[in-house]
Formats: structure tokens, C-alpha cells, sequence
């Protein structure tokens, strides 16, 4: 037999640490903040919707431009923006007969920036 050792995600002893235990729970958001929150990252979950992100990152864009440089129909692109807005991530403002969407706020361009930056870690 091998003296390998194997970790657990598991502690070996039952021990609560009660004071960081209590200075978390004074610092938690409400159940209801926290699930706004696990809502939001669920809108980054879909590629496409990180793809126009990216672009609008880029340049103020209508759908047709959007769905030019995805290679998708105005109709998706037109349902994920719906998403996005929902999600107060991107905006839009017309001219005319067009409508040009942008990212909302700086917010957004620091998620995705933060992101990349996590995944280019590793």
C-alpha cells in the first residue's frame, strides 16, 4: 500500500468557530439580495449573451450589426438583448428607425474584465 494521503473537502474534527461564524452572519446580505445576485450571474451564463457583451464593450451597435458579427438572426440576438435589459446590463437609444444598445454602466465592462482576468489565471 501507498502512504499517499486524501484530502477531504470535509474537516475531521466538528469544531465551530463561533466568533468568525457570528462577524459573517453581521456581514451577510439579505437572503433576497444574495439571490438578485445568483440571478444576474445566471444572464452571464450563456455564451451568446457574453458575446454581445463583448461587442457592445466595443462600440454601440444595433441588432443588425449584432447579429452581422455573430452570424445569428435579428430575432435571437433581438431575444437576448431583451434579456440583457431585463438584467440592466445593456441600454438602448433610438435614431430614427434604428436602435443602438450599449453597455448600461462601467459595472458591466468591470464583470467582464474581472472574469477574463480570472479565467486568464490559471
Amino acid at each position: 500500500m501507498s502512504n499517499k494521503r486524501v484530502f477531504s473537502d470535509r474537516c475531521d474534527c466538528e469544531v465551530i468557530h463561533e466568533e468568525v461564524v457570528n462577524k459573517v452572519r453581521e456581514k451577510m446580505p439579505k437572503e433576497e439580495t444574495l439571490y438578485d445576485l445568483a440571478e444576474l450571474f445566471k444572464v452571464f451564463g450563456d455564451s451568446t449573451r457574453i458575446r454581445i457583451l463583448w461587442a457592445l464593450d466595443e462600440s454601440e451597435m444595433c441588432v443588425c450589426d449584432i447579429a452581422s458579427l455573430l452570424n445569428m438572426t435579428q430575432s435571437a440576438i433581438s431575444h437576448q438583448l431583451r434579456v440583457l435589459k431585463q438584467a440592466k446590463l445593456v441600454k438602448n437609444r433610438r435614431e430614427g428607425k434604428v436602435i443602438y444598445y450599449s453597455l448600461d454602466d462601467d459595472h458591466v465592462r468591470l464583470i467582464c474584465d474581472q472574469g477574463m482576468a480570472h479565467i486568464k489565471e490559471g
